[in-house]
């Protein structure tokens, strides 16, 4: 496969589509077991506090798999992405309320590089505060 989206068709400030991505317990628990990560900080909210959390929080790497989505999509091909980074922010906290939480993920095009690649930001937020920063990827266009 190859990006779908041609470099000579995109600009800087070109925003990528927004995702929206809900969060619950039974996914933290879906994650656990395809990770091998059963840290009790995703999953038992008695221990979550004990260590000073407000609840149960997601994974820090599901949080940033997620927000790639929204360049894996707009681009057509998840590997076309050839460099992604995050710094973790805040955690997604992921109350046990039958709705869980969301992680909303913005993207726009920041620069145009050699190579045929675009650096994209991202911002991505969940319950009003932003859960990653210098969130960036490098994406191959056609």
């Amino acid at each position: 496969m190859a990006a779908k989206v041609s470099f000579d068709d995109v600009e800087v400030g070109t925003e990528l589509p927004a995702g929206e991505f809900p969060v619950t317990r039974a996914t933290l628990v879906q994650y656990a077991g395809a990770s091998g990560d059963f840290n009790p900080i995703h999953w038992n909210e008695r221990f979550a506090r004990e260590v000073g959390l407000p609840d149960v929080i997601a994974h820090g790497m599901f949080t940033m798999a997620e927000a790639a989505r929204v360049v894996t999509d707009w681009a057509g091909d998840p590997g076309a992405v050839v460099e992604y980074g995050v710094r973790f922010t805040k955690p997604v906290v992921v109350p046990d309320d039958g709705e869980g939480a969301v992680v909303h993920v913005t993207g726009k095009v920041a620069a145009k590089l050699d190579d045929r690649c675009v650096r994209v930001d991202l911002t991505a937020m969940s319950a009003g505060q932003k859960v990653l920063g210098m969130s960036r990827a490098v994406v191959r266009l056609t």
